[in-house]
């Protein structure tokens, strides 16, 4: 099976989802407007940040549910828009998935 491109930003800054050639735009499993403007990708913020995103993404179990089920059936990519591949939502949310039962 074909990797399948997953969006896990509020909005695609300029870029519409036919030109970027997504196969899901998941919003709502990107941090809250909130959370993301609070930590801005402050590496000092990661370990807070981490653990209350990973509390929006506890209650936010439709959309948790609907990647997973996408992850059993092949690989995944997951497209964000920051420019730090270290410190940002789409680190966190991998690990979410590693660590946290079904």
């Amino acid at each position: 099976m074909a990797a399948v491109s997953w969006l896990i930003d509020r909005g695609p800054r300029g870029v519409s989802r036919e030109s970027a050639r997504l196969d899901e735009w998941m919003q709502d499993i990107a941090p809250s407007t909130g959370l993301r403007k609070w930590f801005g990708h402050d590496p000092e913020r990661r370990d807070e940040f981490r653990d209350r995103y990973f509390a929006e993404l506890d209650a936010a179990t439709d959309a948790v549910q609907q990647l997973r089920d996408c992850l059993d059936e092949g690989p995944v990519t997951l497209v964000y828009g920051a420019r730090d591949e270290t410190h940002n939502h789409a680190v966190a949310l991998k690990q979410y998935l590693e660590t946290r039962d079904r």
